[in-house]
């Protein structure tokens, strides 16, 4: 049966992303689409290409937080190296980025491997906080949505607080950076917004962002779950829909979501170079070497390690 899933997933992703994408020109006109591209200003693409990948760098550092928190004392550019690597193995398929990063990381460092994971499992937690917390800042500047400011900040500071809580009784050791991990979250997600609004004013745009900005947050969010490809088709959809209720141009909801799926996959094929020519990480494992190290490899490691 794995052998089976291993075989259909990567096909079944391309056809879930196809049948995506279609839904998505069902509500709108390809040519249109195809006109906005031709349009573009690509010093402001530019700008936008820039913005996703310095979100990439502070990304990286949100997690070296984290990693030093359980005493794994690796070096930025390392990490940022690795980072890399594991963005590129996420659209790639197999084990994903970070089933490769949690191999080469416990091979370098000797820890176990229910450490690492959850370091990387509360630095992407982080990630949904801080989104969380940029919701709460959109919705203060989009009048149709009718909630009253005093409601959205005692709800996000009382979730904060909570979840504060729940890290120190259940993960203690991990929140030992809890303010400066937090404040990289925050950073990550805004330069992601800047290069969404450079995405916007690539078609001259004068109008209000943060319609745009919310659903583009809605639409990340969605994009979690790794139902498409390459991250293409899981955004598009969310964002046509979302774009009804806020009455914004569908066009350009859509070119905005396809644009940054390209961008961001441009930035993760840059982890290409760690694959074929760079040594720093060699051997690479296959995905079956992987999978076999994850099952013998923390035996090989002390409990003091724990």
């Amino acid at each position: 049966m794995k052998k089976i899933w291993k075989a259909v997933k990567t096909p079944l992703k391309i056809v879930l992303t196809i049948a995506l994408i279609y839904v998505v020109f069902q509500k709108i006109d390809f040519n249109d689409i195809k006109k906005l591209y031709l349009t573009s200003d690509l010093f402001y693409i530019f700008l936008a290409l820039l913005a996703y990948f310095f979100s990439q760098v502070v990304s990286s550092w949100r997690l070296l937080s984290f990693l030093k928190s359980i005493g794994i004392d690796v070096s930025f550019d390392f990490n940022f190296k690795l980072y890399l690597l594991g963005l590129f193995y996420n659209i790639y398929g197999g084990i994903g980025g970070d089933g490769y990063k949690i191999y080469l990381l416990r091979r370098h460092f000797q820890k176990r491997t229910r450490r690492i994971i959850f370091a990387i499992l509360l630095d992407r937690v982080s990630g949904l906080w801080a989104i969380g917390f940029l919701f709460a800042t959109l919705i203060l500047m989009i009048p149709r949505i009718d909630i009253a400011w005093y409601v959205i900040v005692a709800g996000l500071t009382m979730g904060t607080t909570i979840y504060y809580i729940l890290l120190q009784i259940f993960f203690k050791e991990y929140n030992t950076n809890f303010i400066k991990a937090h404040a990289k979250a925050i950073v990550v997600q805004s330069l992601q917004l800047v290069s969404v609004m450079c995405i916007l004013l690539s078609q001259n745009f004068t109008g209000k962002f943060s319609p745009y900005l919310f659903s583009f947050l809605v639409s990340s969010i969605a994009a979690i779950i790794p139902i498409g490809a390459f991250g293409f088709g899981t955004r598009e959809y969310v964002m046509v829909h979302i774009s009804e209720v806020f009455d914004m141009n569908q066009n350009l909801a859509v070119f905005v979501t396809f644009t940054f799926s390209i961008l961001s996959t441009l930035v993760a094929f840059s982890g290409l170079w760690f694959v074929y020519r760079s040594r720093e990480f060699e051997p690479l494992p296959t995905e079956e070497e992987a999978e076999d190290f994850e099952m013998q490899a923390d035996k090989t490691i002390p409990e003091s390690a724990d």
